[in-house]
C-alpha cells in the first residue's frame, strides 16, 4: 500500500509512519512542519492535490491540538477554530475530488459542546460522513512528542520529573482517562484501512485501551523511575473536559486488539526520551 499520512511531523504521525515504513508499506509524508508548502491551510493546494492523487491509503491525523495545557491556552481563540476549520475544509474538498478511501482522526470529545476542539472535530466527522470515510475517535493517545508546547500529560510528567524531581500537576489528579500507546495505535490504524470496505458505518470506532486510570496515578506511575520524585496535585479541576465521562464504543475489538498496558507504555516513553538526549 501507499499511504499519504496528512500530520505525519505529530505525536501520533510520526510513530505511524514509522510502522507503516517497518511493514513495507510506502508512505507519503505531509506536515507543515516539514516544509511550508505542505501546509493544509493553503486552498487548493497543488501539492496536497498531487500526494492524493498518488496515494491509495489517507490517513488525516493533521490538527491544531496539543495536550490539556495547551488545548486550555488556545481553544477558545480565533486562531485556533481557524486553523482547524481552514484545514479540515481545503483538505476534505482535495479528498472528494480524488475519491480515495480515508480515516479521519477524531476524538471522543466530539461530543462535548462546551469544547471548541470538540466541535471541530465533530465537524470533521461530517464531512466523513458525507464522503464515506472512516471515523475513528481517539482516546489520549500517547507517544514520544517532537513538539513539547503542544506536549500531552504523560510526556509533560515526565519531564518534570526527569528534570526537577518535581510533579506540578494542572489539577487534583482526580479525573480519569483512557490512555493507548501511539504503537497500538499505529497497528490499529493499519488493520482498519485493510478492513475499510468491511466495516460498518453505523457504529462509532472507538480507539482506546478501555481502561481508566487517573491522572495522578499516572504522576505516582511515572514518580517511581525517577528516585525523589515529589508528586504534587493542585486544587483546580478539570477544565477541559469538565470531569465529563464517554464510554467507548467495544466494536473495534472485533477487529483489532490493544497489547501495550499502561506501565509497560509509560517506561517505553522514558526509554525512547533517554535514546532522543543521548543522541
Amino acid at each position: 500500500m501507499k499511504y499519504l499520512v496528512l500530520g505525519s511531523e505529530g505525536q501520533i504521525g510520526a510513530e505511524l509512519c514509522q510502522y507503516l515504513r517497518d511493514r513495507q508499506h510506502k508512505v507519503i509524508e505531509f506536515d507543515i512542519l516539514n516544509q511550508e508548502s505542505q501546509d493544509l491551510r493553503i486552498y487548493k493546494n497543488e501539492l496536497l492535490d498531487k500526494s492524493i492523487e498518488d496515494c491509495d491509503f489517507i490517513f488525516f491525523l493533521a490538527f491544531d491540538v496539543g495536550g490539556s495545557r495547551y488545548l486550555k491556552k488556545y481553544q477558545h481563540t480565533f486562531e485556533f477554530l481557524h486553523n482547524n476549520i481552514t484545514l479540515m475544509a481545503n483538505t476534505f474538498e482535495a479528498v472528494k475530488k480524488h475519491n480515495k478511501p480515508f480515516i479521519f482522526a477524531s476524538s471522543q470529545m466530539s461530543n462535548m459542546s462546551y469544547s471548541p476542539y470538540g466541535v471541530a472535530k465533530a465537524v470533521g466527522e461530517r464531512y466523513t460522513n458525507s464522503l464515506g470515510g472512516l471515523v475513528v475517535k481517539f482516546w489520549n493517545v500517547y507517544g514520544p512528542e517532537k513538539d513539547l508546547e503542544k506536549s500531552h500529560v504523560i510526556t509533560d510528567f515526565i519531564i518534570k520529573a526527569r528534570d526537577t524531581r518535581k510533579i506540578d500537576m494542572l489539577t487534583d489528579g482526580t479525573e480519569v482517562r483512557q490512555f493507548l500507546h501511539a504503537e497500538d495505535c499505529s497497528r490499529g490504524l493499519e488493520i482498519l484501512s485493510q478492513k475499510y470496505d468491511e466495516i460498518s458505518r453505523d457504529n462509532e470506532l472507538h480507539i482506546t485501551n478501555f481502561e481508566w486510570t487517573s491522572i495522578i496515578d499516572i504522576a505516582n506511575m511515572i514518580g517511581e523511575h525517577f528516585e525523589g520524585t515529589e508528586v504534587v496535585p493542585s486544587e483546580a479541576k478539570d477544565s477541559v473536559q469538565l470531569d465529563a465521562r464517554n464510554e467507548a464504543d467495544p466494536l473495534i475489538l472485533e477487529y483489532w486488539q490493544p497489547t501495550i498496558d499502561i506501565k509497560t507504555g509509560i517506561k517505553m516513553i522514558i526509554d525512547d526520551m533517554e535514546e532522543q538526549n543521548e543522541a
